[in-house]
């Protein structure tokens, strides 16, 4: 029967392991490199622009349901219209675009209307 030498290294396995590298500096828990730190930006809380962006809004009353419509600027001559059921927070219904902000409810006006009257249509029997 033959044991094996668990724990004894013999000198053809020392040599082996001869050609691990050896850390060239000791673990320590000493930092000797100085403390990182946050600095304060170089501009004052003044020198921020504020944007203010400009809402127009629509009460309309379509199919005899009350809707806010709120239209926003998106650029120069393009304003997008939403509707919205808190004041400030878009619904997920596409939004429509229009050249002014009157011609951008309108169309939404517009599609709201045609979708409540396909709706309240009957549906022809295939």
């Amino acid at each position: 029967m033959r044991t094996k030498k668990y724990f004894r290294q013999t000198s053809s396995e020392t040599a082996r392991r001869a050609d691990v590298h050896v850390l060239s500096y000791g673990a320590s828990l000493v930092c000797d490199a100085p403390p990182r730190t946050i600095r304060p930006s170089n501009f004052s809380r003044l020198d921020i622009d504020h944007v203010t962006a400009v809402l127009h809004r629509f009460e309309e009353s379509i199919a005899g349901r009350p809707y806010l419509i709120e239209v926003a600027s998106v650029a120069e001559n393009r304003w997008r219209a939403y509707i919205v059921r808190i004041p400030g927070v878009p619904t997920a219904l596409m939004p429509f675009y229009g050249r002014t902000p009157v011609e951008a409810a309108e169309h939404l006006r517009d599609w709201l209307s045609r979708a409540h009257a396909r709706a309240a249509s009957p549906t022809p029997a295939v």
